[in-house]
């Protein structure tokens, strides 16, 4: 698998669970502008054999490299910023929930979960637009994750995709900036996420982050009923001095775009 390959498969499972993002996409190419993608990220849980360590060496595997550590201590999360030296691909976003500072009750659920992940799917890339790799968990269990982690639940139902694509505010041609770029969504319809503030970061931190409110899916464990989840946002970046990296405060509230509660 190419680089290439990979992205493209990454952006159909994304948009086949978020197609606001695709909608996106189009409105701002009917105005002449391109989707540049600044970013995407990726959520998990740190066990094997799904962990961030398990999962990092496909995207070394495509020539991606290390960039800096991150941190989320309210969120219980640790993650990881990688950039490629070939000019005009993504940045990546790999963060990892750490489980052991979760209850009991959340490590036996997510146990049960990763228990059934086939090691050797893990092997091949396409494992990160694989979805879950276990048999959805009953709406009672997910909820009993989420009102522990939002995170958690998230990776349960969700599984191993891409959470967010990124438009480079940068990137763009006739929309200068950040503020621009979300009024024009908005005026077409689309909610953002206001935790922390609609705009999150100032042009002294280097980065200034908004986002979409996640869409809606639905999903049917065995032998169950079919609940509503929520799926994946639209990030949107607009970077200042050549800043490649990630605020742990900004990206924060960028996670909230996926609370239920939103």
């Amino acid at each position: 698998m190419t680089l290439d390959e990979f992205l493209n498969n990454l952006w159909q499972g994304y948009t086949q669970i978020a197609p606001s993002a695709l909608k996106i996409r189009q409105l701002l190419e009917s105005r002449g502008e391109t989707w540049e993608n600044d970013h995407i990220a990726f959520r998990t849980y740190d066990r094997s054999p799904i962990a961030l360590a398990d999962l990092e060496p496909h995207l070394l595997s495509f020539g991606y490299e290390r960039y800096e550590p991150y941190a989320f201590e309210d969120k219980k999360l640790r993650a990881f910023g990688y950039l490629h030296p070939e000019a005009g691909r993504p940045r990546v976003f790999l963060s990892e929930l750490e489980t052991h500072k979760l209850s009991a009750e959340t490590n036996a659920i997510i146990d049960k979960l990763v228990a059934q992940v086939d090691a050797e799917k893990i092997k091949d890339p396409s494992c990160m637009f694989a979805g879950p790799l276990w048999d959805i968990p009953s709406e009672e269990t997910y909820q009993k994750l989420l009102d522990e982690s939002e995170y958690a639940g998230w990776v349960a139902v969700n599984g191993l995709c891409a959470n967010h694509f990124t438009v480079s505010v940068n990137g763009l041609k006739d929309l200068p900036n950040l503020d621009a770029l979300m009024s024009f969504l908005e005026e077409n319809g689309y909610k953002m996420n206001m935790a922390g503030g609609r705009i999150k970061g100032t042009p002294d931190v280097k980065l200034m982050q908004g986002s979409t409110i996640a869409d809606k899916g639905q999903v049917t464990p065995p032998g169950g009923q079919p609940y509503e989840i929520t799926t994946c946002y639209t990030e949107f970046a607009e970077r200042f001095d050549g800043f490649n990296g990630f605020v742990p405060k900004s990206a924060d509230k960028i996670f909230e775009s996926t609370n239920v509660k939103s």
